[in-house]
């Protein structure tokens, strides 16, 4: 069985609810990352935010990213959705489809230990399971023809 642990990266960087969104810009940047986990105190995770959050909900609507916390972002955001480590792929791969996610992190004891990615699903699965998971959660945002 292959499990959650198997396809994260145990490498997951996260942000505290305390750091501000310039922060998380500076830190995204230099890893060269899109978004960050954000983790209360405990390390427990309590949202995620990415480089288009900042520019969209903070950015474009005036706030300051000096003073907006990614505490703040949490509590605006949406339920977050995260898997166990032990539980198998394919409910993770359930869990990404049926909420349109592309990044879900992976706990052990309501702890983050882990994330799994788009990126880390095209290393570790079959190339058709990959092709299903972008047909169901990134093709659905991608411009058409009749776009144009």
């Amino acid at each position: 069985m292959t499990t959650a642990h198997t396809v994260m990266r145990s490498d997951v960087e996260h942000i505290t609810v305390r750091d501000t969104m310039e922060t998380a810009a500076q830190r995204m940047r230099q890893l060269d990352i899109g978004a960050l986990p954000i983790c209360d105190s405990d390390g427990c995770p309590v949202g995620i935010v990415t480089d288009r959050d900042i520019i969209v909900k903070v950015v474009g609507v005036g706030a300051n990213p000096r003073t907006t916390t990614a505490g703040e972002m949490a509590q605006g955001a949406d339920q977050l959705h995260t898997v166990e480590a032990s539980a198998d792929i394919d409910e993770a791969l359930a869990m990404m489809e049926q909420y349109q996610i592309r990044r879900l992190p992976v706990t052990e004891d309501g702890l983050l230990v882990g994330i799994i990615t788009e990126a880390d699903l095209a290393r570790h699965l079959p190339e058709a399971t990959v092709g299903e998971f972008v047909e169901a959660v990134c093709a659905q945002h991608l411009p058409t023809a009749s776009d144009a």
